[in-house]
């Protein structure tokens, strides 16, 4: 056990016991999508998340004014998630907000400061905090929005009255909605089959579920992994009463989606789910409550959440698809194998990925989607340093992302790898470029916002990255093909935020124990922070996983526009403790000296 200074911040949703009443399954779905929501605006301020409970969370940050920002921020966020939701769905944070000594005992928090913080959740408002006026005395001069006065409260088990004051947003704007461009999509795989949206509100509505079914359909075909059918396939079974089975196999469809549309007044809930119709599983479910509002906006943003949320799904469960009995090797086969390990993300299963996205090149050298998961594969395997990035390895996943685009220029996936793979190079134009041009193929496409996001990281420009890299975190986070953590981690070291960068690298460690730049990163974040003891143990583990890392090595492959990037990233590493070039450069100095 240790004591340490902490600001702990407790949290619970208003009337959740009421709302489970009312949907259990809807309730814990909602809230378990908000806490997902908010979990980047946590890892940006140096937080990190003590436990979940049913209905809330306990969280520690190193610094009250980032508990406070932090505790802010997660406020507006709710504010406009909820802002089209009606009122007995909207789902309202209490946040208590605390400052102290607390014991730390295996990544728990106890003490007499972590109660105060849960009783001050009690009396906030929802949607707003409560802060204790000792942490407010800390934190006010940093903050940018008023907070009231309550006076000193008592609470129960706690000796001495505590001063309070309060906080609750007054609004917050919309979210911006993406504009969906009007281009088809080349098919590769699975057929997926979008059954017309039930109506089952007035016949007037007809048209707001058919025009839904519309854009999902155009939404989902921008993908390049499957190939989505018609809406002259699946409207002749509008109305009919037919199982999703026999659907399927006359539209020959691997998966369907369906949903109905339901219109109360100035509300709208939209349900849809993903079907594997051959066995009848589900695989996702989604609900939707919106007020009507504007109607085309409201649209969109229903469609935006869809197929975001779709598209990734059928990919995995493609990936996870048990092999097809066949004689016949062929491309297709040797890619989904190859994708099944890739998503197990193990220096191994990565290095079986490789050997099966190449057999698939070599049956078929037009299949764009596995030069592109090749280049994506041999830059990530650089970056974690599980290869060593030669001259020759760089060129080989250039080439490989250049194929993928010419092979399939309309595919924003293969625009994201060739822009990163630019990016990593240093041909910041080049990357600029082509990221623009995944996002304009494909606005739902989350994993090109992020990749626009490295664009700025290299050239310097961190707040656009951040925002960007947390955009990409929010809506998919669960993609293996773009490490965000470990992007958001650099990002906030290089605008000088390491304790978030060190929430970020504990993220990324939790998905990859030895990733290698995210304990390189985590090591420079606590020299500069003047943790020497953590920084040393943090470079022996780092080194205990490539002892033949150096500074010099390290940073061959890093090509930031900025010198005072690289400067900055360089002075942290050697403060922890990495060394700084090879041991025989050392040898050869002594040699040279001796013979002098």
């Amino acid at each position: 056990m240790e004591r340490r200074l902490a600001a702990i911040v407790c949290a619970d949703v208003a009337g959740y016991s009421r709302m489970m009443g009312s949907d259990e399954a809807g309730t814990h779905a909602a809230f378990k999508a908000h806490r997902s929501a908010i979990h980047p605006i946590i890892l940006n301020h140096g937080g990190r998340v003590v436990k979940n409970t049913g209905d809330g969370f306990l969280l520690e940050f190193p610094s009250i004014v980032g508990a406070a920002e932090a505790a802010i921020a997660m406020q507006v966020l709710m504010a406009e998630r909820n802002h089209h939701l009606p009122a007995d769905r909207a789902m309202q944070f209490r946040l208590g907000i605390h400052m102290g000594d607390v014991i730390a005992d295996e990544d728990e928090v106890f003490g007499d400061d972590v109660n105060i913080a849960v009783r001050l959740e009690s009396v906030a408002s929802p949607g707003g905090f409560a802060i204790s006026a000792k942490a407010y005395r800390e934190a006010s001069k940093h903050l940018t929005v008023p907070l009231v006065d309550a006076g000193n409260h008592r609470f129960k088990n706690i000796k001495d009255p505590v001063g309070v004051f309060t906080w609750s947003p007054e609004g917050a704007q919309a979210a911006q909605v993406m504009d969906a461009p009007a281009l088809a999509q080349q098919y590769r795989t699975a057929i997926v089959g979008v059954l017309p949206f039930a109506n089952l509100s007035d016949a007037q509505d007809e048209y707001f579920s058919d025009g839904l079914t519309e854009d999902l359909i155009h939404a989902l075909s921008l993908q390049s992994f499957y190939r989505v059918l018609s809406r002259n396939s699946t409207f002749a079974f509008k109305g009919k009463n037919a199982s999703t089975r026999v659907i399927a196999r006359e539209i020959d469809a691997t998966y369907l989606i369906q949903g109905s549309v339901r219109r109360a007044g100035a509300k709208i809930r939209v349900t849809a789910e993903l079907i594997a119709p051959e066995t009848g599983e589900q695989l996702w479910t989604g609900r939707y409550d919106r007020d009507i509002g504007d109607l085309f906006a409201m649209q969109d943003e229903i469609t935006t959440n869809l197929s975001a949320a779709i598209a990734t799904e059928i990919v995995r469960a493609e990936a996870s698809a048990p092999a097809r009995p066949t004689n016949d090797i062929t491309a297709w086969d040797r890619f989904l194998k190859g994708l099944s390990h890739y998503y197990r993300q193990t220096k191994e299963d990565l290095s079986t990925a490789v050997d099966l996205f190449r057999e698939a090149i070599t049956l078929d050298p037009k299949l764009s989607i596995a030069h592109a998961y090749l280049a994506t594969i041999q830059i990530q395997s650089i970056q974690f340093g599980w290869v060593k990035g030669t001259r020759e390895m760089w060129a080989e996943a250039m080439q490989h992302a250049e194929t993928s685009v010419r092979l399939d220029p309309r595919s924003s996936f293969a625009f994201s790898i060739l822009s990163w793979a630019h990016a990593m190079e240093g041909h910041d134009e080049a990357a600029m470029d082509a990221a623009k041009r995944a996002v304009a193929l494909n606005p739902y496409d989350m994993g090109a916002r992020g990749v626009l996001g490295i664009c700025h990281f290299v050239t310097g420009e961190h707040r656009q990255a951040i925002e960007l890299f947390s955009m990409a975190a929010q809506r998919d986070n669960s993609d293996p093909r773009y490490q965000w953590a470990a992007l958001n981690a650099f990002s906030h070291y290089l605008v000088r935020q390491y304790d978030a960068t060190l929430s970020w690298a504990r993220e990324q460690l939790y998905v990859n124990p030895n990733h290698m730049q995210a304990l390189a990163i985590r090591a420079a974040a606590l020299a500069q922070l003047g943790r020497t003891g953590e920084a040393a143990e943090a470079t022996d583990v780092l080194m205990s996983n490539y002892p033949t890392l150096n500074v010099d090595r390290h940073l061959r492959n890093f090509h930031w526009k900025r010198a005072e990037d690289i400067a900055h990233y360089r002075e942290g590493l050697l403060k922890a403790g990495v060394p700084a070039s090879k041991l025989t450069l050392v040898q050869s100095g002594i040699k040279r000296a001796a013979e002098s």
